[in-house]
């Protein structure tokens, strides 16, 4: 996985609209969307671009490697989304 997203997400698809790869789910048309607070990247879909968390005002993007310790569980979250 080479982004995570974390809580501080305010789910304004921004990054949704970056991706380079549509890893980044879900879209503002879904209507699962409602029902989520955050949005998720998919570790299988991402190609590292760095897209996302470019363009993220609240920097609840990370890339993996610099995921603070306390954010670890989102690595997770993000993987068990898509699962």
């Amino acid at each position: 996985m080479a982004y995570v997203v974390t809580d501080a997400c305010i789910k304004d698809f921004v990054c949704v609209a970056e991706c380079a790869t549509a890893a980044i789910a879900p879209t503002a048309s879904d209507p699962a969307a409602a029902t989520l607070t955050q949005v998720y990247i998919n570790p299988d879909e991402c190609i590292d671009c760095g897209n996302c968390a470019s363009v993220c005002e609240q920097n609840a993007i990370f890339a993996l490697d610099e995921l603070p310790a306390e954010k670890a569980q989102f690595a997770q979250k993000n993987k068990n989304y898509f699962n």
